[in-house]
């Protein structure tokens, strides 16, 4: 019994790798600056959308959610800044990601 908890919990933290962020950090942003608030709002969105199919499947796991409403804060204070420091960047993001506003 274990081996499958450490297996299931293997499954879940794998959604990331490596070549994901490298994937999402080259098409958002730059190889080289992975600060950059588009690559870090595309990552959001990217961990908001696993985090919400795994809870549609387990609706009581209060920790995920709690996770969940903390990014969708930090992702929405990343747009807040560009929206007011260049609207242009933010209108991109929005539609490129289909975010609502």
């Amino acid at each position: 019994m274990h081996d499958i908890h450490n297996n299931h919990l293997n499954n879940i933290s794998m959604y990331l790798t490596k070549e994901v962020k490298e994937e999402i950090f080259a098409k958002h942003g730059e190889k080289t600056n992975t600060g950059k608030a588009e690559a870090q709002i595309a990552l959001f969105t990217f961990r908001i959308s696993h985090l919400t199919e795994h809870l549609k499947k387990n609706r009581h796991d209060y920790n995920t959610e709690r996770s969940l409403v903390l990014l969708v804060g930090k992702r929405r204070s990343l747009l807040d800044y560009l929206k007011k420091t260049e609207i242009n960047r933010y209108r991109e993001i929005i539609k490129v990601l289909n975010i609502r506003k």
